[in-house]
């Protein structure tokens, strides 16, 4: 996510950085520099000239120019104007009504049903009891799919005749006002391209629905595709803003940085992965803070809150301070970790913790090797790991499919880590140098 743009931009700082004062055409060049990076990263050139008029202006001003950090300054300017055209501040949803609908549309293949499975969970996870309505009939096997993933976050899907969408969301009020549900998702559907046909049947559902949002899902690797079409829909349906999905999959972040200047709607959800879990609310500062290669640390805080179990971690922290920490606590801590995704731990953070030659599919592969290797051992092997002598390594390796020096590194490591715990019960962890 945004790796082109990162890239581009951390050598335009970089031209500037150690240079103790800037001149004006210093700040010409790394301004020129920033507008063919956002234009090289299918930013709408629309956007892009507005930005750059902005930070020139400021950049060019005294506070810049006279300052003893200007590349601080500098980057500050291209931050505070990245987020301004994002939109300033997160846009939560809006939900008045009881059972408060949420209208989904868009095009096919923006990965609509998926992402009103992902909203309906991000809404249970929220304490809200939501009822998924399976309103798209046109595209095969689409009600069966939402059936199969309203069952994996179990969440009740309202199907109807399965036939005729404008029937369904009419039964599917009734039967939500008549039961316990809070929120109704639904699912409508999408088309290869925008005709008029479509748009008709959506203007006629959101009559009936009156929903308090309508939400278009756009593809983020689209591009400026997905911003002509968001203007068309708006148009028609008038919608409360976008979730914009695959961001995964896009390594420029166009679509992200264009959609709200253009239309005046914000971006309410973005959508990073395949799993139900994989929808992020959007906050413009966190983006920009990633675009610059800042990190999002909170965002990674509330990640690890959200799919961590809280009495599991306190557990192995409270272990940990007594040293009394185990291989069956470190497998878990494993199992935690592979499920947030570490691609997505280290996409969050900034760029000084990271470094080039990083390998994340390594890194993946070392942790199923750890699950592997403590899976093969047995419970008194995890709790006791000092009786694990030559046989039982070798059993252990065969087990897991690796080697004996796989074994001998996993137990080194779990023995420093259990000489730091012991230190840090005595209080005598020195401080690290340069620290």
């Amino acid at each position: 996510m945004f790796e082109v743009l990162q890239e581009k931009l951390s050598k335009v700082f970089k031209s500037i950085t150690g240079r103790g004062r800037l001149t004006e055409k210093n700040i010409s060049d790394a301004v020129r520099q920033v507008k063919l990076s956002l234009l090289e990263a299918d930013v709408n050139y629309k956007v892009v000239k507005s930005f750059i008029d902005e930070v020139k202006k400021e950049a060019l001003g005294e506070e810049v120019l006279k300052s003893f950090t200007p590349e601080q300054q500098f980057i500050k300017i291209i931050r505070d104007k990245l987020v301004q055209i994002m939109g300033e501040k997160a846009e939560p949803l809006h939900l008045k009504k009881r059972p408060s609908p949420i209208m989904l549309v868009g095009l096919q293949g923006s990965g609509k049903t998926t992402t009103a499975a992902k909203l309906a969970n991000f809404l249970k996870k929220k304490g809200k009891n939501p009822l998924l309505v399976a309103a798209d009939t046109y595209r095969p096997a689409a009600i069966d799919q939402l059936e199969k993933l309203g069952k994996m976050i179990d969440v009740e899907v309202f199907t109807g005749d399965r036939k005729n969408p404008v029937k369904i969301v009419e039964e599917a009020i009734k039967y939500a006002k008549d039961s316990v549900f809070d929120v109704m998702v639904v699912d409508t559907a999408g088309r290869l391209h925008i005709d008029d046909h479509m748009m008709d049947e959506l203007v006629q559902i959101k009559k009936i629905l009156e929903p308090d949002e309508v939400l278009l899902v756009v593809d983020a690797m689209t591009g400026q595709d997905a911003i002509n079409s968001a203007k068309v829909f708006d148009e028609k349906l008038d919608i409360t803003g976008f979730i914009v999905t695959k961001m995964d999959g896009d390594a420029r972040g166009g679509v992200i940085l264009s959609i709200r200047y253009i239309t005046g709607k914000p971006v309410k959800f973005i959508g990073a992965g395949e799993k139900v879990d994989a929808l992020e609310e959007f906050y413009p500062d966190r983006v920009a803070s990633r675009i610059l290669g800042m990190g999002d640390v909170l965002s990674l805080i509330e990640k690890i809150e959200q799919d961590m179990d809280r009495e599991k971690m306190e557990k192995a922290a409270k272990k940990f301070m007594q040293a009394e920490f185990t291989l069956e606590d470190f497998l878990e801590q494993v199992k935690q970790i592979k499920k947030m995704g570490i691609d997505k731990i280290i996409e969050m953070l900034p760029a000084q913790f990271k470094t080039p030659d990083m390998d994340l599919a390594a890194s993946e592969k070392e942790l199923k090797k750890i699950e592997a290797i403590i899976n093969s051992m047995t419970p008194e092997e995890r709790r006791k790991p000092h009786i694990i002598d030559y046989s039982r390594k070798k059993r252990i390796a065969k087990g897991s499919g690796t080697k004996v020096q796989d074994i001998n590194k996993l137990l080194r490591s779990y023995d420093d880590m259990k000489k730091l715990m012991k230190r840090m019960k005595r209080g005598r962890i020195p401080f690290i140098k340069g620290f």
